[in-house]
């Protein structure tokens, strides 16, 4: 059997935070994800809340945090999008952050969209309240953004906790952690 350039090479998981404080149930469902990731994939962690991007570009080139956050985009395989859910949506972070795409998108010598194109894209989301279905906004958001650039959109892990402690006592959310970066089945 012959290798292919897929099964050969490693991938490259950015795992973007984007919730307003560390340590919360989004990021903590994110790490228990990241425990079953392949073992020749390589991750790297971002807090956009850490990073702070502005409002508005300072320049006409990305520098600072926003070069920061380019720079992990563009050199990942796969991007997770660790938000919480808001309002039905990601967080204000993390809707910043989706919407500095559409600048780099126009950015001369970057290549935004071609480089975007067949990356994986993932979202992992803890909600306070309701169901699984309260997530669709978010989800179908993500998606389309996915498609837009074809991306290839790998699905949300979702899992509802409101304080601290309540994913470690929700045993199913953890199964489905452990396996969520696990590649499909074919039979």
């Amino acid at each position: 059997m012959t290798a292919t350039l897929e099964s050969v090479r490693s991938r490259s998981f950015a795992f973007i935070l984007g919730s307003p404080h560390g340590g919360g149930n989004t990021e903590a469902l994110a790490r228990y994800a990241a425990e079953g990731l392949p073992s020749d994939a390589g991750a790297g962690w971002l807090s956009l809340s850490e990073l702070s991007l502005p409002a508005r570009p300072a320049g006409p080139l990305p520098q600072g945090p926003e070069k920061v956050l380019l720079d992990a985009t563009l050199d990942s395989t796969d991007l997770v999008l660790a938000s919480p859910l808001h309002w039905y949506s990601v967080s204000a972070a993390t809707k910043l952050y989706l919407d500095y795409w559409a600048r780099w998108s126009g950015l001369p010598d970057v290549a935004f969209r071609e480089r975007m194109r067949g990356k994986n894209l993932w979202a992992v989301t803890a909600y306070a309240r309701g169901d699984d279905s309260d997530t669709e906004p978010l989800t179908g958001m993500l998606r389309r953004t996915a498609d837009y650039l074809g991306m290839h959109w790998r699905g949300a892990l979702l899992a509802r906790a409101h304080r601290e402690g309540d994913l470690e006592a929700d045993p199913a959310a953890l199964a489905r952690a452990a396996t969520f970066f696990a590649p499909p089945h074919h039979p």
